[in-house]
């Protein structure tokens, strides 16, 4: 059996990890996601949201914050 990958290392993250991770509550991160600053992916009945949409989320975070 394989350890777990840290969090900082996952693919994909849980509403609650990307929670952990962007220091965001559970409603702004679906707000985000409904509104189409952050996407994400189903799988089954479970929400994952690619590590590559964290990060472009916190890039256009930082464009924001230079533009104004």
């Amino acid at each position: 059996m394989t350890p777990p990958t840290p969090l900082d290392e996952r693919r994909l993250y849980r509403v609650c990890d990307a929670m952990r991770l962007l220091s965001l509550s559970r409603s702004v991160i679906y707000e985000l996601l409904r509104s189409g600053r952050d996407r994400s992916v189903t799988q089954g009945r479970t929400r994952l949201i690619p590590a590559s949409a964290i990060d472009d989320y916190i890039a256009l975070l930082e464009q924001e914050a230079q533009a104004s």
